[in-house]
């Protein structure tokens, strides 16, 4: 059977205007290859626990249930599905969850079946919108406030918060060569 590409858009949940990427990748790779491909273009640190959710199964890295944090176990290891058998067709989508705690939930989005270009080199990230939120500040709801305490220099907790980045976080910045490198550096982790 030969591969196909999938267009993926994988947009961050609960934020406004949104935050999103559009992606192209194998369809024969794992959902825990898919995890490294979300990590890169978001980017994320890969430092928390994640999940998958398709077809009301939940998908996650296999280990013991004392290393989920608390959490539900999954119930199937995201190693021994495909991502062609979680999106088998256009327009269906799934669930990625990162980060237990602050939640960062993402719909994944199949947009498109396209044959492979032998002078492309997959996984690439072909478009996008919006900076990724830093980790670890309070998911979504924590995230919006983040923004607009730093709006305003006199907020009681600027000074606290410019911490985060001491320049400030620019929530309109995307730059698509710095994400297909980063996606480039992880592909040395695992992808195929």
């Amino acid at each position: 059977m030969s591969t196909s590409i999938l267009q993926l858009k994988v947009t961050l949940e609960n934020i406004r205007p949104p935050i999103w990427r559009r992606v192209l990748a194998e369809s024969n790779i794992t959902l825990g290859d898919l995890h490294l491909i979300i990590q890169a273009i978001m980017p994320w640190q890969n430092y928390h626990l994640h999940t998958f959710l398709a077809n009301e199964t939940y998908y996650s890295p296999l280990m013991a249930d004392d290393d989920f944090g608390g959490f539900d176990v999954p119930d199937t290891d995201e190693e021994s599905v495909i991502l062609s058998q979680v999106l088998p067709h256009e327009k269906s989508w799934i669930r990625y969850t990162y980060d237990m705690g602050d939640g960062w939930d993402h719909k994944i989005l199949l947009e498109k079946v396209l044959a492979p270009d032998p002078k492309v080199t997959y996984p690439t990230c072909i478009k996008g919108k919006r900076a990724c939120p830093p980790e670890d500040c309070g998911g979504a709801w924590g995230y919006m406030e983040l923004l607009e305490i730093l709006s305003d220099p006199n907020h009681p907790e600027y000074a606290e918060r410019m911490e985060w980045d001491e320049d400030g976080i620019d929530a309109e910045a995307f730059d698509l060569s710095e994400i297909n490198e980063v996606l480039k550096d992880r592909n040395d982790l695992k992808l195929m």
